[in-house]
């Protein structure tokens, strides 16, 4: 459902409605997924090109998996999914919320946040943790409690040694956790609180480290490319390195826009995170991008993206920083919008599924070609990507409207099965390979 809205050529006016199309056509035959992506030539316009498909529902219809696969729903009806978490006794725990506080400061910002707007639900987020119960495995959760309650917009989940820490949108917390635990009432104890200010990205990710010492946290930028003014950027667009026990910190890397999703590659135990890049540089300007997280690096936002690419609106340049910056591991697509990362671990999915990650794709709304609103499947060799992404969940478009949005995915190594939050139509979606 949408919510009743004045209609956007009120908003806008018809002298800028009309152009957006025109400006925002795609090149023919730029290829924007692996290692090294096409790039083309910057369009900057007075307006970026803009389009979102509006909700339309699923009315009895389900995403489409690869054969061989079947697909459920886990649990419908959910106040905004975004991330979920596998515990050891293989109960999912679902992050459900909506944050940010960041006002608009341009007039092309009133205009994105309402097409932006568009394409969400009409649900209010529920900032609380559900957890779901499948005993039987069919799929179909037949339990489902208010897990954890009275959150500040939860987003990242993670369980080590005993507890579950959430990342809120301004506190890294932690609540202590038994095996079959249905519902947690004591208050949550604050490892360290996380950067608030303003919130423009308010998500934060988060991840344990392969020793479970250390937690690892995704701040996002407070802007699209520092035009709120670098003060406000302190500590954002960052990766924290986190002491689980004492709540000290660092940070680990820095320039890294958005870093939406947080996972360990089981094979290399080396951190991995996909990232929302910048906006407004044309309809395939700048790919989002999943890489493995270097300790120290510098990506490069605001002043270049993927490596050394000027971006000429950040006054002032800065060119010791553009020369540090580093190349991201692998692109996934320009405004495809990943919020979610998963490796599989043991037998995975079956062979073509055995070593590799997945990756939620939101889905672009500045580009009037649209891009996302699926989950890829990324394989890897030798802790590497190979290869190009491979559609692994799809049908959340048809005809030019949205009946889901992915964000977070996860593997599940209890029941080799994949859950998929879709925080439009507030489902978590289970996908296991058909029983022989």
């Amino acid at each position: 459902m949408i919510r009743p809205r004045r209609p956007l050529r009120l908003i806008l006016g018809t002298a800028f409605v009309l152009p957006l199309a025109a400006c925002g056509s795609s090149q023919p035959g730029l290829d924007q997924a692996g290692a090294r992506p096409d790039l083309p030539d910057q369009r900057q316009t007075l307006l970026p090109p803009m389009k979102i498909a509006t909700p339309a529902g699923w009315n009895g219809d389900q995403p489409r998996a690869p054969a061989g696969f079947k697909v459920t729903a886990l649990a419908t009806g959910l106040a905004v999914p975004r991330q979920t978490l596998v515990l050891p006794n293989g109960d999912i725990l679902v992050a459900e919320g909506s944050g940010g506080s960041a006002p608009a400061l341009r007039p092309k910002d009133v205009i994105a946040g309402y097409i932006k707007s568009m394409g969400k639900t009409s649900v209010k987020g529920g900032n609380r943790i559900t957890l779901l119960r499948d005993s039987d495995g069919d799929g179909t959760a037949e339990l489902r409690t208010q897990f954890i309650t009275g959150l500040n917009a939860p987003y990242g989940l993670a369980f080590v040694d005993g507890a579950v820490y959430v990342a809120t949108q301004d506190a890294l917390l932690r609540f202590a956790y038994r095996d079959g635990m249905t519902r947690i009432t004591t208050r949550g104890e604050e490892v360290t609180k996380l950067p608030s200010r303003i919130n423009h990205h308010w998500t934060k990710s988060l991840a344990a480290g392969p020793d479970g010492t250390r937690l690892y946290v995704g701040i996002g930028s407070n802007s699209n490319i520092g035009e709120r003014g670098m003060a406000v950027e302190e500590d954002r667009a960052v990766i924290w390195e986190i002491d689980r026990l004492s709540g000290a910190h660092r940070t680990y890397a820095s320039g890294i826009r958005n870093p939406t999703a947080l996972a360990i590659n089981p094979q290399t135990r080396a951190l991995w995170a996909v990232v929302n890049e910048r906006d407004e540089l044309g309809p395939q300007l700048v790919p989002d991008y999943m890489t493995s997280v270097r300790s120290g690096a510098f990506y490069g936002w605001p002043y270049s993206y993927w490596g050394q690419n000027l971006d000429p609106r950040v006054h002032p340049q800065k060119p010791d920083m553009v020369r540090r910056a580093i190349r991201p591991d692998y692109a996934l697509g320009s405004h495809v919008a990943a919020l979610g990362i998963s490796f599989v671990t043991g037998p995975g999915l079956g062979n073509r599924y055995a070593q590799g990650a997945f990756v939620g794709q939101h889905g672009s709304w500045n580009r009037q070609d649209l891009s996302g609103y699926k989950v890829v499947w990324i394989p890897f060799a030798n802790g590497r990507p190979v290869g190009k992404p491979q559609d692994f969940l799809t049908g959340f478009i048809k005809d030019g409207h949205a009946r889901g949005r992915p964000v977070g995915v996860t593997f599940d190594p209890v029941r080799s099965a994949l859950m998929v939050a879709d925080d439009l139509s507030n489902t978590v979606w289970r996908i296991a390979p058909v029983k022989r």
